[in-house]
């Protein structure tokens, strides 16, 4: 059992990591709707050229080197099949952030599981394919899956606690 400190610590910092989390999935939703409206040689042209210019400045510049790899990868990958991956991906999870800043209590258990198995996924794709920004993402989830599962505990701690008084 928490003190108040810390149970409003965890709330602060679930708070902050489901926001973070919101943003991260509202840009996934608003890059699906780009791959669907942009034709997909224009968006890898707009890529590679960028991250050309960014590499001829500094060729050991992280962000130009991983734009250019996806971008690469984006070139090989139907577009469509990416716009349907940010979109479902995206749309799945800003839901369930909506659902947790709105203390759904459905939506906790809900977000551990769907969190867990994009973790897996994540997880697998790291396996066959190591990518450091698929590393931060999953160590990013990994710790939205743990204050959201302190949140809940508290929540349940204080819904028992109603119960029996």
């Amino acid at each position: 059992m928490e003190t108040p400190q810390e149970e409003q610590k965890i709330k602060r910092y679930f708070e902050i990591s489901i926001l973070v989390k919101g943003a991260i999935s509202l840009a996934e939703v608003l890059g699906g709707l780009l791959v669907l409206v942009v034709p997909p040689a224009l968006l890898t042209g707009w890529i590679i050229s960028a991250s050309n210019t960014e590499l001829i400045e500094d060729p050991g510049d992280f962000v130009a080197t991983h734009s250019l790899a996806i971008a690469q990868q984006f070139a090989v990958t139907s577009g469509t099949v990416i716009a349907v991956y940010l979109l479902t991906r995206g749309l799945i999870k800003l839901a369930l952030v909506l659902a947790l800043l709105k203390n759904k209590l459905w939506a906790y258990p809900a977000s551990l599981v769907v969190l867990g198995l994009f973790i897996v996924y994540q997880l697998y794709e790291l396996l066959v394919k190591f990518s450091s920004i698929i590393l931060t993402i999953t160590i990013f989830d990994l710790i939205v899956v743990y204050f959201i599962w302190r949140e809940y505990v508290i929540i349940r701690e204080h819904l028992r606690g109603q119960a029996v008084d």
